[in-house]
């Protein structure tokens, strides 16, 4: 699969199919990699990508810090995240694309159409993480992961990514570098080498940053009043992506279509088409 650095960082992305561009940003937290929408969840059934090539140029990619895409020892924010979206649309010379987010991709989804409101034709918001839960969730595995790095020291959070299949999801103590821990020596070296305290200071600083509020986190309910991006909001119903999160997002966005409907009937035969149906509006 081809790469592009943006930013500096290295991105694995994929164009699957053929006709308008649809930005995919991927399913799963921490490991938000292309694949998720093949094989992650209920991503698996849903068979999104399959559905949308017949009709759409779909762009998958592994987000920052996620899968085979590198990293950089910094606090995370959701403006970093965007400024990969936007360099991967720049990278492919499109003008403006349609968007779909998929769990914690709505965030960026979202922060996108707010930063660069002229580069996104549509938006379609599925299953948006969000919730008081949520956030405590998040809260605590970045503690426990923090808690791993000051007991045992920055090597053993190498030695510990580099002997591990899973991820920052999976297993906490790995924290939200694990990918390029694994995937880049020099990476993991300098990591093996920061010293701890300013660690601790990144860390805190990201987790803070990143979830610090019981709805959709990373975009603001004055920025999404004013949004004009038309989108398509699809409800959760869990701990991770309450219901709460999507209502969330029908009271701030003024142009939008929520499709009320239970988690049980949003089905392979279902989803896809209605969301097919929304972006043929635009």
């Amino acid at each position: 699969m081809p790469v592009v650095e943006i930013d500096g960082i290295p991105t694995r992305y994929e164009t699957v199919g053929d006709g308008p561009p649809l930005l995919m940003f991927s399913p799963g937290g921490f490991d938000s990699t292309l694949e998720n929408w093949l094989t992650f969840g209920r991503y698996r059934e849903l068979g999104f990508v399959d559905a949308f090539k017949g009709s759409y140029t779909c762009i998958v990619f592994d987000r920052r810090e996620s899968g085979q895409s590198g990293g950089r020892l910094e606090r995370l924010t959701w403006d970093r995240y965007v400024t990969q979206a936007l360099g991967l649309i720049d990278h492919l010379g499109y003008e403006a694309v349609h968007t779909m987010g998929g769990c914690v991709g709505c965030s960026t989804a979202a922060a996108l159409a707010i930063r660069h409101p002229d580069r996104v034709r549509s938006m379609v918001l599925f299953s948006p993480a969000g919730g008081p839960q949520y956030r405590m969730a998040q809260h605590r595995r970045f503690g426990q992961h923090l808690a791993f790095a000051l007991e045992h020291g920055m090597g053993a959070v190498v030695e510990l990514a580099r002997s591990s299949m899973v991820g920052f999801s999976k297993d906490p103590r790995l924290g939200p570098w694990a990918g390029p821990l694994r995937g880049n020596d020099g990476f993991a070296a300098a990591y093996a080498a920061m010293d701890v305290k300013q660690y601790e200071l990144m860390v805190t600083g990201s987790v803070r940053g990143l979830f610090d509020r019981d709805t959709v986190p990373g975009v603001e309910a004055e920025d999404l009043m004013t949004l004009q991006v038309p989108g398509l909001i699809v409800p959760g119903q869990d701990s991770s992506h309450a219901p709460s999160a999507a209502r969330y997002l029908e009271e701030c966005l003024p142009v939008h279509e929520y499709w009320d409907v239970p988690v049980a009937e949003q089905t392979r035969s279902t989803a896809p088409a209605r969301i097919l149906a929304f972006l043929e509006q635009h």
